[in-house]
């Protein structure tokens, strides 16, 4: 049961369950239904899908998450930035509106879930550690800013698309002089009562007297007051007949069983974006898992959690949904409303299921331009051009990719921009990598201890050379090291024998050894010794299986100290620093 326990975790925290967490979950789960219902709806818009849609792909994904996956906080459905990468993605292979369209959506999920799905299987989660967090930041803000531009045209009452922030720039400014002023007028108050609520009501609130829960809570619904509000407005003032564009009929429904494409076509052309969708998606999700679960003192496994989402992604796909991932807002809210299990998400998937039995015809006058305006505040919040500042200050080539992530993303669309980020990242660890950090070092005075001779005034021997190498080699980097030694140990240097210290050295791959072994033959046929010390045990356990170790011509001490007093002997020392 246990090992069983360990892929489908509902078998562990399930035992414990108990009176307190219902109570709290429930709690939770009532805060989050309330607000994911206008997101969810607005989250589809944003897709390019019919409303519903968002309900469905909140729903099942939940229901399965909250049984394979191991975050207790995470709340799992359409998100901004997945759902702009679904529209781009699918809005290339079928016309916005037609049954090709849904199909192309629920293919997208089952790939991305497929992908997820075996990412976890084979215990993958550590391709989470390939994109850099200055670039996800990159992305994500020029992300903000893409579909809160998309969402423009709904609250300006115009058509308008595009897929980068020129196109949709150019759409919006040709379609100014078709600017429906009623619509205007309810996508700015709307927009501008949104912003107020999330800053101003729950201090408002407050200084009357009410409640944190209960203060939390009304600011939490801001959303459904303004769909309640602007749905009221356009049924009661027929503003519908003049031209507000409004959501329509809703189907008053469970999800359906759906069948996603599966034609080699459609594969074909999507299979790249429900790749990088399911990175970006994993990204997002994962990092907001552990920043949550750290607060609790609890743990998240990155693997298992590729098996969730994909198992939600799966759950989207056959019930007439779209790709899913984890969201930081619904998120933070099930957090803060005290949800202490995966199965805060199941009752809020309940209440999602009543609310599309129950609610849906109540949405039929309700206007897009507050779903625009809905998404726009939500997504604002993800811009942030601090970044460009932080990296800047602190390392010019983590500012150059992070610039041009954003540049990218914003001129290019969003799926160059998440390919850009990947790259950048691996480049950018490549480059660091390629260029290890060797220092020259030479002992402090009256200790045992080595350090750089540019930060310390140390004793040297002009005899011995000794470098500290303070990163793991293989195949990138080795060749650095080599020419180094190579540069330092001339004709008329004087260097007799040249000591590596390997104390921070953690894996010596078959490239790095085939190079240690020609420089330990090019120092032998130079009369100098090559020497090892401070060679950690799994480092000497793989050199042992080589022949380097066999024909050095030199020794491997166990401390970088023995080397010294070994090699100097009675030599004169120099001060250098």
């Amino acid at each position: 049961m246990q090992r069983l326990a360990r892929f489908v975790p509902v078998l562990d925290w399930g035992r414990r369950y108990d009176r307190n967490a219902l109570s709290n979950d429930l709690i939770a789960a009532l805060i989050v239904t309330i607000m994911l219902i206008p997101q969810s709806l607005a989250y589809a818009l944003l897709a390019g899908l019919p409303p519903e849609a968002g309900i469905y792909a909140s729903i099942v994904p939940i229901l399965l998450y909250s049984i394979f996956g191991t975050s207790r906080a995470l709340a799992v459905g359409p998100v901004a930035v997945v759902s702009l990468m679904t529209a781009m993605a699918i809005g290339q292979v079928a016309e916005q509106g037609t049954a090709g369209y849904a199909v192309a959506a629920l293919t997208l999920a089952l790939l991305s879930g497929g992908f997820l799905l075996l990412l976890g299987i084979f215990r993958l989660g550590i391709l989470a550690n390939f994109l850099s967090h200055p670039v996800i930041a990159g992305f994500i803000t020029a992300s903000g800013i893409l579909i809160a531009t998309s969402q423009l045209g709904h609250i300006l009452g115009i058509r308008a698309g595009g897929f980068t922030l020129v196109e949709m720039v150019e759409a919006l400014v040709v379609q100014l002089g078709s600017i429906n002023p009623v619509t205007l007028v309810i996508g700015v108050l709307a927009t501008g009562f949104l912003f107020w609520v999330r800053k101003g009501l729950k201090p408002l609130l407050r200084r009357i007297g009410v409640g944190p829960r209960l203060a939390d809570i009304a600011t939490k619904a801001g959303p459904v007051a303004a769909v309640v509000v602007t749905t009221l407005a356009a049924w009661g003032l027929g503003l519908a007949d003049r031209g507000v564009a409004i959501v329509g009929e809703v189907p008053q429904s469970l999800p359906p069983f759906t069948m996603p494409g599966l034609t080699m076509d459609l594969i074909s052309e999507l299979v790249l974006p429900a790749v990088l969708i399911s990175i970006i998606g994993f990204m997002e999700s994962v990092s907001v898992a552990q920043t949550l679960a750290a607060k609790k003192r609890q743990r998240i496994n990155p693997d298992q959690e590729l098996i969730g989402l994909g198992a939600a992604n799966l759950g989207a796909a056959f019930t007439g949904g779209y790709p899913v991932t984890g969201g930081f807002a619904r998120s933070v809210v099930n957090f803060d409303a005290g949800a202490e299990t995966p199965a805060a998400g199941a009752y809020t998937a309940v209440g999602l299921a009543v609310a599309s039995l129950a609610l849906t015809p109540l949405v039929y006058f309700l206007p897009k331009a507050t779903l625009a305006a809905t998404i726009i505040v939500a997504v604002l919040s993800l811009v942030d051009f601090s970044i460009l500042k932080k990296t800047w200050r602190y390392s010019r080539a983590d500012f150059a990719a992070v610039a041009a992530t954003i540049v990218l993303t914003l001129g290019a669309g969003v799926e160059v921009g998440v390919a850009a980020g990947v790259l950048l990242s691996v480049a950018l660890h490549l480059s660091k990598t390629a260029r290890p950090h060797v220092a020259e070092v030479g002992l402090v005075p009256g200790t045992q201890h080595f350090r750089n001779i540019k930060r310390y005034t140390v004793e040297t021997d002009p005899k011995v050379l000794t470098l500290r190498v303070d990163e793991s080699l293989y195949f990138v980097n080795v060749r650095f090291l080599e020419d180094l030694v190579q540069d330092r140990v001339t004709e008329g240097s004087g260097i007799r024998d040249v000591i590596l210290m390997f104390s921070a050295v953690n894996e010596v791959d078959f490239s790095a050894v085939e190079t240690l072994e020609a420089v330990n033959h090019r120092l032998k046929d130079l009369g100098v010794g090559l020497h090892l010390s401070e060679v950690k045990g799994p480092v000497m356990d793989r050199l042992k299986t080589a022949h380097f170790l066999q024909d050095l011509n030199g020794r491997v001490f166990l401390s970088q100290y023995d080397a010294w007093t070994a090699l100097t002997g009675p030599s004169p020392f120099k001060a250098a620093g």
